[in-house]
């Protein structure tokens, strides 16, 4: 069934995933601060664009934000020209948004007060899995709104799933950040070693990613490792906005992240080697320098 679905934020992630909705034949709208990126979506594209959030969502049966952190999703939903001024009774505010659980909540309440509904759903998957449609959805929020939203969010999915209640999703790519955190240290770690040691370590990530030590992060960056090449996905800048929400989370539920505190913090040696837009393979630098 056609929708009309807007989507508010066309960075690396939402403009592909706005793609993905546009080429299942919904009516797409779309909105970024930057207009040019809106002009170049629509010559890529079939939809239209809008001036504003709340003119974008007007009349939406799915509302898509994908900002870069609180306080621009604040903004884009309930600021001056934010989408719940507009936003229809029964329609569906889904945020792909990377946020804190706390606003998460927040906008749900808010949803279900004035009669429209929300779930937090940030993704994992990176540059690559949004420009492929093969992203995975940690969402939090009620069932009857997951229902109705999730063949347009399978729009750019590969994997989807409701875990519980609002800011379940946060809380769970909270997890997903953690341990990746911990696992591209440890493949910087292996993968200097090994070259210090004077092994070929392309012979060496054959035979063991067959085995215990593989992972997604060793079969899609460890030969651009090798190569010193960080060019392939999500930014330093952005791996440490979303570490610093986990750290911040943690310290409500009294969790101790000892290995994600230090992690994050070699991630700002690599911020202070110019590596801000590096991808978050590049903790090797740090090793290599």
């Amino acid at each position: 069934m056609t929708c009309k679905v807007a989507f508010i934020g066309l960075g690396v992630m939402g403009y592909p995933m706005a793609g993905y909705i546009s080429k299942a034949r919904h009516n797409v709208t779309v909105f970024n601060r930057t207009t040019s990126k809106a002009d170049k979506w629509l010559k890529e594209y079939k939809g239209s664009k809008a001036d504003t959030p709340a003119k974008a969502a007007e009349g939406a049966d799915f509302v898509f934000t994908c900002v870069g952190n609180d306080n621009d999703l604040s903004e884009v939903t309930i600021g001056k020209d934010g989408i719940y001024n507009t936003i229809k009774k029964g329609a569906v505010h889904i945020d792909n948004t990377t946020a804190s659980a706390e606003i998460a909540i927040k906008l749900y309440k808010s949803s279900k007060a004035h009669g429209w509904g929300f779930l937090d759903a940030p993704v994992s998957g990176g540059q690559a899995g949004a420009e492929n449609g093969a992203l995975t959805v940690m969402i939090g929020g009620d069932q009857e709104d997951f229902e109705k939203a999730k063949d347009v969010i399978d729009c750019y999915s590969k994997k989807v799933k409701l875990l519980g209640k609002a800011g379940n999703g946060q809380l769970a790519k909270m997890v997903n950040q953690i341990c990746i955190a911990g696992l591209v240290q440890g493949l910087s770690e292996g993968i200097n070693f090994g070259i210090n040691s004077g092994l070929n370590m392309e012979e060496v990530i054959e035979v063991i990613s067959k085995g215990a030590a593989q992972s997604w992060q060793m079969d899609n960056r460890y030969k651009t490792m090798i190569d010193d090449k960080f060019e392939f996905g999500f930014a330093v800048d952005w791996m440490r906005k979303d570490l610093k929400i986990a750290l911040e989370e943690a310290k409500k539920n009294n969790s101790l992240l000892p290995v994600t505190e230090i992690v994050d913090q070699y991630y700002g040696d690599v911020q202070k080697l110019g590596g801000n837009r590096w991808d978050t393979s590049s903790l090797i630098r740090r090793l290599r320098k």
